[in-house]
């Protein structure tokens, strides 16, 4: 199949990947862009997985108060550099998980910090297994993993606390 230098900057424009990996991904997905996006991301994720023994003590600690003031939360989002921290969608990751503490309060963080003997269900009390409010479609460790993919980097979710007036 012949690739055209119009799907390769399409497909690099929506990924944000190299020339290169953005050419392979089509090949191997015959010019097809959903199978190439598909194909990248996987690619990215395992180059995240690599670097899952890195540190991440950058990053950023996010507040979100609800209008009125009843409603806030803190978050701390980590990534491996300064560089990254300061990127405008970095940013925007964190602010969306604070965003996602406040409205579903959820319980722990992932779960294997389940209180013991707790009747809610997983999904639902887990941050990072919930579905996110910003895009259904997507759990919140996903989103996660999005931004980690295309910035290139390990990106976690160290902490989060949640209060609310009077609870």
């Amino acid at each position: 199949m012949q690739i055209s230098t119009e799907m390769v900057k399409a497909l690099r424009e929506e990924t944000q990947a190299g020339i290169m990996d953005c050419r392979n991904a089509l090949l191997e997905a015959n010019g097809n862009q959903r199978k190439a996006t598909e194909i990248l991301k996987k690619q990215g994720l395992a180059r995240v997985q690599k670097r899952s023994e890195r540190t991440a003590v950058e990053g950023v600690v996010e507040s979100y108060v609800h209008y009125g003031g009843r409603i806030g939360a803190l978050i701390e989002v980590n990534c491996e550099t300064d560089f990254v921290a300061r990127t405008e969608e970095f940013k925007q990751l964190a602010h969306d998980l604070a965003l996602q503490v406040a409205a579903s309060s959820p319980l722990c963080l992932t779960a294997e910090e389940m209180p013991k003997g707790s009747l809610q269900n997983p999904n639902e009390a887990c941050l990072l297994l919930q579905k996110s409010i910003k895009d259904d479609s997507k759990t919140v460790q996903e989103m996660v993993d999005d931004v980690a993919v295309k910035m290139r980097e390990k990106v976690t979710v160290k902490r989060f606390v949640r209060f609310e007036l009077g609870g």
